[in-house]
């Protein structure tokens, strides 16, 4: 009895061998389900070769399941535990969780932080809308920093200024994957016992001073979005925390579901998240699929030499900018601090330039470059102003911000682009700085 018990699972996976068994999967994915992905993922050129292709591919693929079986869980299954293992190996972590999103994982982290309406959270002014989002949400009130102008991450001078007896949580952003001074808003936390949820959406694969990128403070979340350095098939995020809170990740992912201790007569319990100072909450329903999971553990096996290929793309950017009047390069990586080089950030000195970050910009654009100052003060949006924000109050607070956003930086792509497009884009670059300049 008791190995049958231990064997049991929530009604999500397989119940087991039975005369009426109940799969975990309603629908299997099919040979037809498998060739519409790989007509997703590698479209066509020429229909009729490729549709040739296709039918030999999707004859294999028959083949091939004949030979096998079909897959008995396609969520939180076992190449979710084999990536959550695999991401506390290479993070050095206690605990991590595979999520839905980044945005998930702060969430996550913010709700074990004890996070409540009323209370404070400091975070940059310069930062993706996600990082604010569940404060937002619940009506904490978000307290914008403003950003050191050499990286554009958070200011810890600014966070300082800005601590009050309300602040629960600072949360430091790794813009680009470039790590902000992680000692300074430690020693802040410290100080007033205060939490800090990073926001290291961009920087799996760094490190600071040590330690990876997003595991210093109290708890970290990784994104693993499209656009990201790796992915999982198109949307994930990774929470990571070396705290106690760490034990609940699973708990905070699938609604508060706890199989462990079922209530009489029923298949399990489903309970509140505890979190600092004995404040509880309710669980949201961040579920990772196994098959995301496949995918990630497949890019992390080349991680390294995806940052090594933008790191070469912007040493070779900064070379190439090195000692051009106007241009203020990447900051690059040195013995303490190693970024991912999610983005490149480029920034001009306008006093040197006729003319600032908006010229340059409509300049490179009809050059045929792409360029993006990836995110606006938080402030400029509608959506705090609708929240009752003084929005203009808030932008003097934030003088870096504002001038950073509005006349020096923008970002250049550092995906492994061809060598012709690298040169191209630093010609580019140069071109338009010297033709404002003139």
């Amino acid at each position: 009895m008791e190995e049958k018990k231990k064997g049991k699972s929530d009604f999500r996976y397989d119940t087991g061998e039975a005369k009426v068994p109940w799969a975990a999967i309603g629908e299997n994915v099919n040979t037809d389900d498998i060739s519409e992905i790989i007509k997703f993922l590698i479209p066509g050129k020429d229909a009729t070769d490729y549709d040739e292709q296709l039918l030999k591919v999707k004859g294999e693929i028959e083949k091939l399941r004949e030979k096998g079986k079909y897959a008995t869980k396609l969520s939180l299954g076992s190449k979710v535990k084999e990536l959550e293992e695999e991401a506390k190996k290479f993070l050095n972590v206690r605990y991590a969780c595979f999520v839905t999103n980044a945005t998930a994982g702060f969430e996550i982290g913010l709700k074990f932080s004890g996070l409540k309406p009323g209370d404070e959270v400091i975070a940059p002014a310069i930062t993706f809308l996600s990082t604010i989002s569940y404060p937002l949400e619940i009506g904490a009130k978000v307290v914008l920093a403003d950003i050191d102008p050499r990286t554009i991450n958070i200011d810890p001078e600014d966070v300082a200024r800005k601590i009050t007896k309300r602040t629960k949580v600072i949360m430091p952003v790794y813009i680009g994957g470039y790590p902000p001074d992680m000692d300074s808003i430690m020693k802040l936390a410290k100080e007033n016992d205060i939490m800090v949820v990073e926001d290291a959406a961009h920087a799996f694969g760094g490190s600071y001073k040590g330690k990876m990128s997003g595991t210093i403070g109290d708890f970290g979340s990784y994104s693993f979005h499209e656009v990201k350095n790796i992915n999982a098939l198109g949307e994930g995020g990774i929470v990571v925390t070396n705290t106690d809170f760490g034990e609940d990740f699973p708990k905070s992912r699938f609604g508060g579901f706890d199989i462990a201790h079922p209530i009489e007569k029923w298949l399990y319990d489903v309970v509140a998240l505890k979190g600092k100072g004995d404040h509880y909450t309710a669980a949201g329903n961040h579920s990772s699929t196994e098959i995301q999971a496949v995918i990630l553990l497949s890019q992390m096996k080349r991680l390294e030499k995806i940052i090594k290929i933008r790191r070469k793309n912007a040493e070779y950017l900064n070379k190439r900018f090195e000692g051009i009047e106007g241009i203020i390069p990447c900051p690059l990586d040195n013995d303490e601090i190693k970024g991912t080089y999610h983005l490149y950030l480029l920034q001009i000195e306008p006093e040197k330039l006729n003319g600032d970050i908006q010229d340059f910009e409509e300049k490179l654009t009809a050059k045929g470059v792409t360029q993006i100052p990836h995110f606006a003060p938080l402030y400029r949006f509608s959506y705090m102003k609708q929240l009752g924000y003084d929005t203009e109050a808030i932008k003097k607070t934030c003088p870096n911000a504002e001038e950073a956003f509005l006349h020096r930086f923008t970002h250049l792509p550092l995906y492994p682009i061809t060598e012709e497009q690298l040169k191209y884009m630093a010609d580019k670059v140069i071109e338009a700085v010297e033709e404002m300049r003139r």
